[in-house]
């Protein structure tokens, strides 16, 4: 229900949200809570990580503006955390809560069904597994099999029509022999929603997902489980193409994911605007999110790699995903990125060769010694890498911190950037104008957010205007822990501000 309109007065609602500041300006805007990371208390190895990133991207699938969502954003890039980003979703009425991995791989939102009996029943992430039961749900209902969402031509191979039951199923298996496997239900997703001048608190939006009833091989460990995956890629049954095609959120999302500390992030189901973002098209026709990488330069000078080693075809290209750790480079680019790199350091730092990974040795700070590197993509966009996102610190050797090349070595295949290259800076999937776009950014400051189609109304971070009008309405989140108190104010303007 809509909250009541008291000018001049302060009218808390709870919520759980994170750790980032938005600022959204013009027509309406939809909010969903942000929450901070719980990272794992054990350092994890380089090799780890790469071993979770391959199983990763073996489980890769083979083959209207109305408002705002702003999602938790829980985990971190670091080794000696938890090496993945996951966000917080509101199912069902009443609501129930789920941790679910944040993957841009992949369409489908998908959660554990309570019928799962082979499923992670603890998490070593430190958070609660919860479990979906459309039973106790009022708003939930099974998609049937005559429902054009199961027979529409957008489906895959992957949903069958289980006769029996007449629900639609479906079977996601993937490369390294997991997979998981249930049937669609449709039901509320819940988030809070900026409409004009008013807050409307649970508010609401019927969604296809995934309720899964059976999981394989890695699915089933416990040390990184959550409870179901996001996907956030470009097919109709994504969350986002769903809630746009029907005037929820824009055709747009972003994220920032903050690097240093405990990690964690925001998560907007709209568009964050800064000026320094830069722009690059997505590759038409491929159904991850495919960007043509054209050099990669290293303290400004470009490497000598052929051209030909990023060019996007049916097993080649340039990906970014946020269900990657690390970040990896196909052999053509990477040994003469890590000669570059050694070859500029190595008369301050001592090269060494650490369980087959290139490593230093640092007596100082990497930033001091280290040079950026640049990865250039087509329209002249370029993404510059500070030597915190292309290393990885590995404990301290001998007095000296060590730090290893955090790009891995691909023998052929798809160049992917990971969360490695992914942090600390502003992504903006544009996906009504078939672009990703990108700064350098502190995640931990405020942002600003878009949901009008006019960037005449972008409204600065701190700016304050004395007109009452809807247009002039600023909502500021601002950086906190965790669990938090949303607190909306009147006065001459109107500000949301979390604290």
């Amino acid at each position: 229900m809509p909250l009541p309109h008291f000018p001049q007065i302060l009218v808390a609602a709870a919520a759980v949200l994170l750790s980032i500041p938005v600022v959204f300006c013009g027509s309406p805007a939809t909010v969903l809570p942000l929450e901070r990371a719980f990272p794992v208390n054990h350092p994890v190895q380089i090799g780890a990580l790469r071993a979770r990133d391959r199983v990763r991207h073996a489980r890769v699938l083979q083959g209207v503006v109305g408002g705002v969502v702003n999602l938790p954003v829980v985990g971190s890039s670091d080794p000696y955390q938890v090496g993945l980003y996951f966000t917080k979703v509101k199912l069902g009425s009443p609501p129930r809560e789920f941790n679910v991995q944040i993957d841009t791989g992949s369409d489908i939102l998908w959660v554990t069904c309570s019928s799962c009996d082979d499923c992670p029943q603890t998490s070593g992430l430190g958070i609660k597994l919860n479990f979906f039961d459309a039973a106790s749900s009022s708003t939930s209902g099974l998609i049937a099999c005559s429902d054009p969402i199961c027979s529409s031509a957008f489906q895959t191979s992957a949903t069958q029509c289980a006769s029996e039951s007449n629900q639609c199923m479906y079977t996601f298996q993937y490369g390294d022999g997991s997979g998981t496997s249930g049937h669609y239900v449709t039901d509320a997703l819940y988030f809070d929603m900026i409409l004009g001048q008013s807050l409307i608190a649970n508010s609401s939006a019927p969604i296809v997902f995934g309720c899964s009833t059976h999981q394989l091989e890695d699915l089933t460990k416990t040390d990184k489980a959550v409870d179901g995956i996001f996907g956030f890629g470009q097919g109709d049954l994504s969350v986002i193409s769903q809630l746009s095609s029907r005037g929820v959120t824009p055709k747009v999302f972003s994220h920032c994911l903050k690097g240093d500390g405990n990690g964690g992030g925001i998560l907007v189901l709209g568009e964050i605007l800064e000026p320094g973002i830069v722009y690059s098209p997505l590759v038409p026709s491929q159904p991850h999110y495919n960007l043509d990488m054209q050099s990669i330069a290293v303290n400004g000078q470009v490497l000598p790699i052929d051209q030909a080693a990023f060019a996007t075809s049916s097993n080649r290209g340039t990906i970014v995903d946020t269900g990657t750790t690390l970040a990896y480079l196909v052999q053509e680019a990477y040994d003469p990125f890590v000669s570059a790199v050694t070859g500029s350091v190595s008369q301050l730092v001592t090269p060494i060769i650490s369980k087959g990974n290139q490593c230093y040795l640092v007596p100082n700070s990497v930033s001091d010694i280290f040079p950026p590197a640049t990865l250039n993509f087509a329209g002249g966009a370029s993404m510059v890498l500070k030597p915190e996102e292309y290393l990885v610190h590995q404990g301290v050797v001998g007095g000296a911190a060590m730090w290893c090349i955090g790009f891995q070595k691909i023998q052929g295949g798809i160049t992917i950037l990971g969360d490695l290259v992914l942090k600390d800076k502003i992504f903006v999937y544009d996906l009504a104008h078939q672009r990703i776009g990108w700064t350098n950014y502190d995640c931990s400051m405020s942002v600003n957010v878009s949901v009008t189609s006019s960037k005449d109304e972008y409204i600065n971070a701190g700016q304050v205007r004395s007109s009452s009008s809807s247009r002039d309405m600023l909502v500021s989140l601002l950086p906190i822990g965790f669990a938090m108190l949303l607190m909306l104010h009147k006065t001459m303007f109107m500000e949301f501000q979390f604290l």
